[in-house]
This record gives C-alpha cells, sequence and structure tokens, in this order.
C-alpha cells in the first residue's frame, strides 16, 4: 500500500458520509485528520486507526479561528481539504436569525477563513484540493430549509472563486450530493417518495461520494467544476 507524506483534511467527519470517507482514504494509505464538533463513536474509531481528531465547533467566528491555529499547531503541510462540515435545520418562527447565522458560519465563513489562512498547508509543490461538500438542493432552492439551501449555494460561488485565485497551485472543486443514504429513522413512506425524486431511483450509499471525491483528487486537470451525484433528479 502506498504511503502519502502529507494528510487530507476532512471538516465533520464523526459520521455518514465523512466518516466514510476518512475511513476509505486510511485504507488507501493516506494519513487523515479530522474535525469533529460532538465526540461520537465513529470519532474513537477513527482515533483508533491512527487518525488526528481535532475537536472543533464552526458556529462561530472565535471557533473556526481557534480550529486553524489547532490544525497548524498539528501539521506543517496537507494534500488536501474536505470540507463537509454541515448542518441540516428548517426555520423556527422566532429563531430565523440565529439560524441563519449558523448556516452562514458553518457552510461558508469556515471554508472561507480555512481556505485563507490554511492555502500556506497546500503550497508544497505537489498536488493540491480543496474539495466543497455542497448540496443538489441548491439546484431549485428549499421551501422548508431557506437558509441551508442559500448556503450552500454561497459555498458553490466560493468553489469558484477560489478555484480562480488559488491556481494553479491548488485544484478547488464541489461536490453536489442528492439523496446519498436514509437515517435508520426513515419511514418506508417517507423512502419511497425520498426514491421517486431521482430517475435512478436508488439509495446509493456513501462510496458514491468517495468515488467522487477521489476522482477530483485525482485528476489534475479539473478545477472550478461542482460534480453533481444526483441520481438524475434534474431530469425529473
Amino acid at each position: 500500500m502506498n504511503q502519502h507524506p502529507l494528510p487530507i483534511l476532512i471538516t465533520g467527519a464523526s459520521q455518514r458520509i465523512g466518516l466514510y470517507c476518512a475511513e476509505r482514504l486510511l485504507d488507501d494509505g493516506y494519513p487523515v485528520i479530522i474535525s469533529y464538533r460532538s465526540e461520537r463513536e465513529g470519532v474513537a474509531h477513527l482515533r483508533s486507526r491512527g487518525a488526528t481528531t481535532l475537536a472543533a465547533d464552526f458556529a462561530n467566528a472565535a471557533g473556526i479561528l481557534g480550529f486553524i491555529d489547532t490544525l497548524k499547531a498539528h501539521t506543517g503541510g496537507l494534500r488536501a481539504i474536505v470540507h463537509n462540515a454541515s448542518e441540516w435545520h428548517s426555520e423556527t418562527p422566532g429563531q430565523e436569525t440565529e439560524l441563519f447565522q449558523r448556516m452562514f458560519n458553518v457552510h461558508m465563513l469556515a471554508p472561507y477563513l480555512i481556505n485563507l489562512h490554511c492555502a500556506e498547508l497546500l503550497r508544497h509543490g505537489g498536488a493540491a484540493d480543496i474539495v466543497h461538500i455542497g448540496d443538489d438542493v441548491t439546484r431549485r432552492g428549499s421551501k422548508k430549509h431557506i437558509a441551508y439551501a442559500a448556503s450552500k449555494a454561497g459555498l458553490d460561488n466560493l468553489t469558484l472563486s477560489f478555484a480562480a485565485s488559488l491556481a494553479p497551485a491548488i485544484k478547488v472543486n464541489g461536490i453536489a450530493p442528492a439523496l446519498i443514504q436514509f437515517n435508520p429513522d426513515d419511514d418506508e413512506d417517507y423512502r419511497r417518495k425520498a426514491l421517486a425524486k431521482s430517475a435512478l431511483g436508488i439509495e446509493p450509499g456513501p462510496e458514491v461520494i468517495y468515488r467522487s471525491l477521489r476522482y477530483l483528487l485525482d485528476n489534475p486537470y479539473v478545477t472550478g467544476t461542482i460534480l453533481t451525484v444526483n441520481g438524475g433528479r434534474h431530469l425529473i
């Protein structure tokens, strides 16, 4: 197995897609650094496999900047940054301002500040990537998750801006998933309706996101691209 001297950072990798991608990168011989907000079983598992696990709360600027300082204390270089940290909340009457600010901080301010302050870790003369994990919802918006959809759309625009500003040393791309995997408590009616929204009609699982990530990491001639992984939702 090839060993890669520079680690890959994945934010928000304590569960689901982030956890899966971190495990697969470890399987493929990459050193991995993750951020996590809550101590979960997945964090302990990654730690036991040798991943560096850094607690972080991206809900405010102080937490983001504190994480950047901690990251730089742990490594002098990175092979890639994968912005996976995300929160999914709907609008609540009386709490709209707080919700929008939190969605902005997690989905836009954190990638913005980390990219600006950690680009130096990627400037080592070798292959270097930033990947933003967005959401297919930005194509149409969302009636129930307005702030979420708007902040993810902003993340797509950050992809374009950073791709232009950091080229040619650093490639910057995005992945826009739709339904990837259900939660254990999703009922059959919800699952049926969700599957009917795509042309392919399947629950693909997180492997499709890992393959998308590897495509972006391994292809030297792709930057400023949002890779849609939605099973053909735009066809329905």
